[in-house]
């Protein structure tokens, strides 16, 4: 049964489940209404600009609630180690240890590629960068600090495809580990994760 949606807002978490699940070409309107449980009048209410604005409004969600539960700490917070140890916490708990696929991962890979070209880019830069920055302050080298960086966030979106192809969640969860074990140790304090996101 639909949740009930009152606000624009209640409908961006059943959004991005229907993206998740159907790319964004598959994700007709019909669809959407099933979901959401509301008439196409009501989704052009909440979204005049359709389909498109629709997964614009998703990822702009997204990017706002990994901005302030992993890359801000990752750049800023004062024990940058807890910071690298809080992400891959947080990082399996956003992603329901490997149950959840990442939707920006949905749309590089599917045909809406090229409308979200540069969203997509952003999203994924953020997240190397702000490792890499972290990684930096806890004392790797520049260079090394941006390699590793992108070694990890790559491979992160290589386990959340590996555990949906193969049907176990727990590859996700070993590729985390080997993630975080390969890091300088320097860098590998745990730390608790934030709560994951709604989108």
């Amino acid at each position: 049964m639909p949740k009930t949606v009152s606000e624009r807002s209640d409908v961006l978490p059943l959004l991005a489940e229907v993206f998740r699940e159907h790319g964004f070409a598959g994700a007709s309107l019909a669809v959407i209404a099933g979901r959401t449980g509301l008439g196409k009048g009501s989704l052009y209410h909440f979204f005049p600009g359709g389909k498109a604005e629709m997964a614009a409004s998703v990822l702009d969600e997204i990017d706002a609630w990994f901005e302030a539960n992993m890359f801000r700490p990752l750049r800023e917070d004062a024990d940058p180690s807890a910071a690298i140890g809080a992400m891959f916490r947080t990082t399996d708990a956003y992603f329901r240890s490997g149950r959840r696929l990442c939707l920006v991962g949905v749309l590089a890979l599917g045909d809406a590629q090229d409308r979200f070209a540069e969203r997509i880019n952003a999203y994924f830069a953020a997240w190397r960068d702000a490792l890499a920055e972290a990684l930096r302050r806890a004392g790797t080298e520049a260079g090394l600090a941006g390699d590793l960086a992108e070694e990890v966030v790559t491979a992160i979106q290589g386990g959340l495809v590996a555990a949906r192809a193969l049907r176990d969640p727990g590859v996700f969860g070993r590729t985390l580990g080997r993630l975080e074990a390969r890091l300088p140790a320097g860098s590998r304090a745990p730390s608790r994760a934030a709560e994951p996101g709604s989108s």
